[in-house]
This record gives C-alpha cells, structure tokens and sequence, in this order.
C-alpha cells in the first residue's frame, strides 16, 4: 500500500483521485515502459475511468514531489565522473539529455538541454556541482563543448583545486551503456510534444532509476523498488 505523507497532501487539493492512486501511476509511468494509454487501459482495470491525458497530467504536476525526496535523501557519489548527452525525440527534433555517472555507474545528475553547446555543458556542470560539489577528475568524450565547459570551470581556480579532464572514449563506456535504461523508458512515448513535459518526465524516469541504483539514504536491499519508493513518500 502507497501512503503519503501529510505535509505533502495540500500539493494534491483539487484532485478527484487519491494522493496514492496518483503517485502509483506516476510511479508506473517513470518505472516502465508503458505508453499513457497503456496507463489508462490499466486504470480501467482497476474500474476507474481516467483519460491518458489526465494520467499524463499527473506525471507532469507530480513528478517534482519524487525528485525533491529524492535530492534530499541522495546518497553521496564518487570523486571520478562520466559525462556524456544523448538524444531524445522533441517533436520531431532531436534534443540532448545530459548526463553523468560515477565510477560506480551511480547517477550523479541530469538536464534536459535544446542544443548541445558549451553553454548547454556549463549549465550541466552548475547544476551538477551545486547538488554534488566537485568533482577529482571527470571523463568526457571527444566534444570539444564539453572540454571547454570544464576548462571554463577551471578558470582563476589553484593548480590542486583544478578538475582533471580526461578524454578516454573506453572509460566512458559506463555512462554510454547507462543511456540505454532511459531511452528505454522513453520510447513508447514516439516522441515528446513539448519541451516541459519532457523534462518533467525524464526527472521522473531518473530518479525511479536511482531507487533501482539504491542511491537513497536508508533504503533496503532486500526490498523491492517499488517498496522503497513507497517508503521514500511516506
């Protein structure tokens, strides 16, 4: 049984459906590979009718609620990063999905980006240092964006407080093979028809992905996702 916590409730003011019917859906969404009418199929199951349009506002409404408990309830990550982006279908474009693990293939961040630049890096970077603090070394494959966003980040800082830049295609491997789990999720949709849902439910995608990991402070082995996630809201 999902049970939410109190102080989260108020977010929920106005919704025909409860606090948990909601966040199990958007659970389903960001931890399968399910389409929305796949949602709604299943919610008729459950006999409740509720349009794949309304399933798809919950997740854009409510997926903020599991990326705030999870940023306050992240495990710490290592000092030795691999950054890479990847692609996803935006209205029949191509936008870029930066990302970075640890050496122990732990998600470190994410951000959703229209272009792929140096500006688009250093925003990564920002976000990322400001969640993880810096790292010792980071490894980026051979797009000179990514090197200059680091090199920006080195600028007027002490030869020992500098970021070692590596550019070695191999060591990246783990992050590359990382992709594959979001791109998964995110292939039934057939594309993204705007920019903020997108973002939206990739954050949702991620941080499902980093209670897989077992990135959250507290969290049993022995227990399923789902379960961890139910104790997460709690």
């Amino acid at each position: 049984m999902l049970t939410i916590c109190p102080r989260l409730l108020p977010h929920f003011k106005g919704f025909c459906s409860s606090p948990s019917v909601i966040m199990l859906f958007v659970y389903m969404k960001c931890r399968f590979s399910l389409s929305y009418r796949d949602l709604e199929e299943m919610m008729m199951i459950r006999g409740a009718i509720i349009d794949h349009s309304t399933l798809q506002r919950w997740v854009r409404r409510f997926v903020y609620l599991i990326d705030k408990r999870v940023r306050q309830r992240k495990k710490p990550v290592r000092g030795s990063w691999r950054m890479d982006e990847t692609y996803i279908k935006l209205n029949g474009k191509w936008v870029y999905l930066y990302r970075s693990v640890d050496s122990q293939g732990n998600t470190i961040d994410f951000l959703l980006r229209a272009k792929r630049d140096a500006d688009a890096a250093k925003a990564f970077f920002r976000k990322a240092f400001k969640q993880n603090g810096k790292p010792d070394k980071v490894t980026v494959d051979k797009s000179c964006s990514n090197k200059a966003a680091l090199d920006y980040f080195n600028k007027n800082v002490s030869k020992g407080d500098e970021i070692e830049i590596r550019q070695i295609k191999y060591l990246n491997n783990i992050v590359e093979q990382d992709h594959r789990f979001i791109k998964k999720r995110t292939r039934p949709t057939l594309g993204f028809k705007n920019f903020y849902s997108a973002k939206q439910t990739i954050s949702g995608i991620e941080n499902i992905r980093m209670i897989q990991k077992g990135q959250i402070i507290g969290q049993t082995a022995s227990q399923s996702a789902f379960l961890n996630f139910a104790n997460l809201m709690a």
